[in-house]
């Protein structure tokens, strides 16, 4: 094609195309901004510090430990650290943190998913009443209800086990669950549901086929919110386990921890290591969970 030819928006030199009103497009450019990126600066900093100390700290020698500064790198620098705490059990409690996480997801999942679509579809007095039972939730602090639960737990035999950590873990995880899924379901406007009704589907197909489909943002903040729960839980592990057998990452940290001392630099291998996982998923999903987010404010 000749260039005298070509349309006039791709000549060389070509005035902005008009738009169908007769006006000018105008090419909008962002304005900086000097204060939000020294406040991101700074924010990068404050969060950035720690962990550098925190990583290299846990490659210096535990004898140069106490008198070494944290934000200078280790004069010469070790991995016998990082040996050290993947000989001391590490994928044991790895092992059982994960059992615990996905089981704990699992069951906010298949209980939170249900009930949010009821509170959202039923007007009924006694779905809102327990809408807002389990919003009560939110305000109730595990320490305040510690030892009926260690009652509970102990009448039912799951001490010292899984379940007594995955249990109320999730217990604790639904409330802010049911509030996630609620903002999220409610997003969904009321003429689809009526559309799916005249088609003669049934609450349950509604559910699978419209619900979750189209809540995948809620439902992927809820699992990561109610893994994270899990991952970092410290409260219940320590009262409702003792032995070996169901010890998770978080009571692990406790073998670097002696009558007589602490050995630093192996408890921040540990910490390390711990948050690589987390940081993993964090890297995959933090769109969906930005995003359910902030499905709370929803209609």
């Amino acid at each position: 094609m000749a260039p005298d030819t070509l349309p006039h928006s791709v000549q060389a030199g070509a005035a902005p195309a008009a738009r169908p009103d007769g006006r000018r497009r105008r090419h909008w450019t962002r304005r900086p901004n000097p204060l939000a990126g020294l406040g991101s600066a700074v924010w990068l900093v404050v969060v950035l510090v720690p962990v550098y100390a925190m990583i290299t700290a846990s490659l210096t020698p535990r004898d140069e430990a106490l008198g070494h500064n944290a934000l200078k790198p280790p004069a010469h620098p070790t991995l016998a650290n990082y040996s050290t705490v993947l000989h001391s059990g590490f994928f044991h409690y790895l092992g059982n943190t994960v059992l615990a996480a996905v089981a704990v997801v699992a069951l906010v999942l298949v209980l939170c998913v249900p009930l949010a679509y009821v509170a959202v579809r039923t007007r009924g007095f006694w779905s809102g009443a327990a809408f807002r039972l389990f919003l009560l939730g939110v305000a109730i602090p595990a320490q305040a209800v510690v030892v009926p639960l260690y009652l509970m737990i102990a009448k039912l035999n799951l001490y010292d086990s899984l379940l007594a950590i995955v249990l109320p873990t999730a217990a604790f995880a639904m409330p802010v669950a049911i509030l996630v899924l609620t903002g999220s379901l409610r997003d969904i406007s009321d003429e689809v549901y009526e559309a799916m009704a005249l088609d003669g589907a049934s609450p349950l197909r509604m559910l699978f086929q419209l619900v979750i489909p189209m809540a995948k943002g809620g439902i992927s903040t809820v699992g990561i919110y109610s893994a994270l729960q899990a991952w970092n839980g410290f409260l219940f592990p320590l009262i409702f386990t003792q032995s070996e057998g169901p010890r998770v990452l978080t009571l692990g940290l406790f073998t670097y921890v002696s009558q007589f001392g602490v050995d630093i630099p192996a408890l921040l291998a540990s910490v390390v290591l711990s948050g690589i996982p987390v940081f993993a998923v964090y890297l995959v999903a933090r769109r969906a969970l930005v995003g359910g987010l902030m499905g709370v404010g929803g209609k």
